[in-house]
């Protein structure tokens, strides 16, 4: 199904393709394939490039898989009449190449659109989960902020507030995803390849369409949140929570939230925005190795 894997030098990354249900999965892997398995979840509208410089932080004492989800980053993005873009469809393909990888047990790092990805395959599946590392993945309604206001709306008729919704993916609003609630004094780590590359492949041919289909389909995340909470509660996984305090998508209140059915989390509320991991790097990674480190001992 995919390349075969090499044993990799620490900090190595290789770019890699799978075969899932016929399409074509890009990701990256680094560390030893006999290490404990990270595998990072990216949201929107980035891609697996979020996670460039955590993944080699990583791989010395890990093995680390960050896919890229179909109708993102180099994976396949068919149109929308070629493919049937949900949540529920982006976790079987998911699925199907953590199987393929002979993966049958890892940590999940889950942000954004990773979340109810990810959320999904843990709580179907909690024997395969040893740990959650999340930033900015809701899964309860507190994190809903008033940015969300259009999207429900467009939920619930799309025609009248497409044209509103359109608007979240254009350049001002990519941009803006990485730069609100960034501390002045961090402004200058943001690279602006951040933000330039997601709009080059939002701005593909059919790419807004696969977008909005997206965006309409989130709704149906919020019925899967009962069964992960309970997931949570009777399951108890390792769970590091690292949220921007400021992220003006996912408010930190649904970080808090966690707490609620996972008493045992380890809670850290960032000066960030929602890409924390863009301008608190360093200080995420020491905070993941250090979790993992107990919790997968």
């Amino acid at each position: 199904m995919s390349e075969a894997t090499r044993p990799a030098r620490s900090g190595e990354v290789f770019h890699r393709t799978a075969t899932v249900d016929g399409r074509s999965v890009f990701y990256r892997e680094a560390g030893d394939p006999t290490a404990p398995t990270v595998v990072l979840l990216h949201g929107f509208p980035t891609s697996s490039h979020m996670f460039r410089e955590l993944i080699p932080a990583l791989a010395d004492r890990y093995h680390v898989i960050a896919p890229d989800h179909i109708g993102f980053g180099h994976s396949d993005a068919p149109p929308v009449d070629r493919f049937d873009y949900s949540f529920e469809n982006l976790t079987a393909i998911t699925i199907g190449l953590l199987d393929g990888l002979g993966l049958d047990r890892f940590a999940l790092y889950i942000q954004d659109y990773g979340a109810p990805i990810g959320l999904r395959i843990a709580s179907r599946h909690p024997e395969r989960v040893s740990a959650l590392l999340v930033q900015s993945g809701n899964a309860y309604v507190d994190g809903f902020t008033p940015f969300w206001d259009v999207l429900f709306a467009h939920a619930k008729d799309r025609e009248t507030h497409e044209a509103a919704v359109r608007e979240l993916l254009e350049p001002a609003a990519t941009r803006w995803q990485y730069t609100h609630g960034v501390p002045a004094d961090r402004l200058d780590r943001l690279t602006p390849d951040t933000w330039t590359l997601d709009q080059a492949l939002l701005d593909r041919p059919g790419n807004k369409e696969v977008q909005l289909q997206l965006f309409w389909d989130y709704q149906f995340n919020l019925d899967v949140y009962p069964a992960v909470q309970r997931y949570f509660r009777e399951h108890r996984p390792p769970t590091l929570i690292t949220w921007g305090e400021h992220d003006e998508i996912f408010g930190a209140d649904g970080a808090r939230a966690f707490l609620r059915d996972l008493p045992d989390a380890e809670l850290h509320l960032l000066d960030a925005g929602h890409f924390a991991l863009e301008t608190h790097g360093p200080e995420i990674t020491e905070l993941i190795r250090d979790f993992l480190d107990r919790a997968l001992r």
